[in-house]
């Protein structure tokens, strides 16, 4: 049930969003180019990274859509559940351990990241850029954990496949906001 008593029981980012569309425009923004802009990670292992940082909260609505919307894009099931036990053993590109790794420690105990962690990623065959694009995944969806969490929006299990599709298919901006 949201804390926000005007949304409905069932509320979805949508509904916090249309009332205040210039408010989040900017967010939304930002939200399409750290998913869908430039860069050597896909969207797909985007949308897989923000399904893990958003398992490791415990946010539900958001690890549901955007686990879906990795499948959706060609990121196996079952890798999920093999990530929240262990990295090094998940069936996952080993190039892309290094940033699940960073991703782990940036969302649980973001100040144990070290040069170390950033250096295994450059090691892997990644540029900065990838770095920062780890970075600004990891962190919007730290605070997109928290937005939906703080609003007491709850994900409803039947709806995820669904929502990731849109994802996948449309991306961010077109959904949850009406440009003006």
């Amino acid at each position: 049930m949201p804390f926000i008593k005007s949304l409905p029981e069932d509320a979805k980012l949508a509904e916090l969003f249309k009332p205040r569309g210039t408010y989040y425009a900017p967010l939304l923004r930002f939200l399409e180019n750290v998913m869908r802009g430039d860069s050597e990670l896909t969207p797909g292992e985007r949308e897989m990274i923000a399904g893990y940082v958003s398992a490791l909260n415990g946010c539900r609505y958001c690890e549901g859509g955007h686990r879906e919307a990795a499948v959706a894009l060609g990121v196996e099931p079952a890798m999920f559940d093999a990530l929240k036990g262990d990295i090094e053993t998940a069936a996952v590109d080993d190039r892309l351990k290094p940033i699940l790794n960073y991703a782990r420690k940036l969302t649980k105990d973001p100040e144990s990241v070290t040069q170390a962690d950033a250096d295994a990623i450059a090691a892997a065959g990644w540029s900065e850029a990838t770095l920062s694009d780890v970075v600004n995944v990891c962190a919007i969806f730290n605070y997109f954990n928290r937005l939906v969490e703080g609003h007491g929006i709850v994900g409803i299990e039947a709806e995820f496949q669904a929502r990731g599709a849109l994802h996948a298919k449309a991306g961010y901006v077109a959904q949850y906001h009406d440009e003006d």
